[in-house]
């Protein structure tokens, strides 16, 4: 059984250049989202739930432990914090090789009551590091840095993981090649997350709570796929397309294609991807742009496009000229986003309850692996 995630408050205002960030907010998911634009305070957040900023007041407490209590004078330093931190720029120490790097922290680990050797082969195991533990750090690559940062932050034996923007360096090939790896450590490790991003995909793929921060306030907040469609966040959302991410398991392959279901307990739908990498029974992150899809009023006949999926509509929102259209394919699947345009939804007489069919190409399918 998992142990539930500790409950983390955030109530403080923090004084910045451009404004005063001001946050109140209580969460025990354990992946919560912080999303916005490029100088909405979220790098600041970040910083002063790791005691780096102590200009802060209010309350910051993870579980039972108060890190900061304003009202009495309780100010936690960042090394008695049990936090993970890993910021933009990774901040790996070029004079020590991987191992050292990852064992940085290893002390910190004991204090915590973390056994150091079997949490350090874990980390090196999922993080698929091992043929680098030799290596000093300039001779890494962006993605491989990456890798090594978070094992750090990991072997530290962290109560809380705070990554800032952990893919925004790297290109986007690169981008996507390190989220299984993020997905795969949220999994395997079941530590609470506090995760800085702008990148709507990984927003998806690995937050359970997302909260949209804009010049230091909280104008949104909820489950990422709807914060993310909410006209008022949308267009933020939307610089790449929104894009729907959701987890599938391998059922069988082809020569160049793959089956893979969606869905749990019985209740799961086959779509057909490109051929995807791994074996039957292994779990893949699945992604289609809202913009891919076409939207059906009948059941098609004669296309090319290998998957149609039934399906009903359940909300629609007008995002400027579109309109985003949320349809349930069943239950225990995820719900998907269809961007379509004003004049088709009054042409096609959408509207909640109806029911429509999905038609998406073969190659549309994005895999995340």
């Amino acid at each position: 059984m998992n142990t539930p995630t500790p409950q983390l408050r955030i109530s403080f205002s923090l004084p910045l250049d451009q404004f005063t960030l001001q946050v109140d907010y209580t969460t025990a998911h354990q992946v919560t989202g912080v999303f916005g634009v490029s100088g909405a305070g979220k790098t600041s957040l970040l910083e002063t739930v790791a005691g780096i900023r102590k200009d802060a007041e209010g309350v910051i407490k993870l579980g039972e432990e108060t890190w900061l209590n304003s009202t009495d004078n309780t100010y936690l330093p960042p090394h008695q914090r049990k936090v993970g931190y890993v910021p933009q720029d990774n901040l790996l120490f070029p004079h020590q090789n991987v191992r050292q790097n990852l064992l940085a922290g290893a002390k910190r680990a004991e204090r915590n009551q973390r056994e150091i050797d079997s949490l350090f082969d874990r980390v090196v195991q999922l993080l698929d590091i091992a043929g680098l533990l030799s290596r000093q750090i300039g001779t890494l690559s962006g993605g491989e840095r990456q890798r090594v940062a978070l094992g750090r932050a990991i072997c530290s034996g962290p109560g809380l993981l705070l990554l800032d923007e952990p893919l925004a360096s790297l290109d986007v090939a690169l981008r996507y090649q390190i989220l299984p790896f993020l997905h795969r450590m949220k999994e395997e490790f079941r530590i609470p997350i506090l995760l800085v991003s702008h990148d709507p995909v990984e927003v998806q793929a690995l937050c359970d709570d997302l909260l949209v921060l804009k010049a230091g306030r909280i104008t949104a907040s909820g489950h990422p796929r709807e914060v993310l469609t909410d006209p008022d966040v949308f267009p933020v959302a939307d610089r790449e397309g929104f894009q729907n991410i959701f987890p599938a398991i391998i059922e069988a392959h082809e020569q160049e294609t793959s089956t893979l279901q969606m869905g749990e307990d019985g209740s799961s739908i086959r779509i057909v991807t490109p051929r995807a990498a791994g074996n039957p029974g292994d779990r893949v992150l699945v992604g289609i742009p809202a913009y891919d899809i076409i939207l059906g009023d009948h059941e098609p006949k004669g296309l090319s496009a290998r998957n149609i999926l039934q399906a009903d509509i359940t909300n629609i929102h007008s995002a400027g000229t579109l309109n985003l259209v949320t349809v349930t394919l069943g239950e225990n699947v995820p719900n998907l986003v269809v961007e379509i345009t004003e004049k088709s939804t009054h042409e096609m007489a959408l509207e909640p309850g109806k029911e429509v069919h999905l038609i998406i190409k073969t190659a549309s399918w994005r895999l995340h692996e």
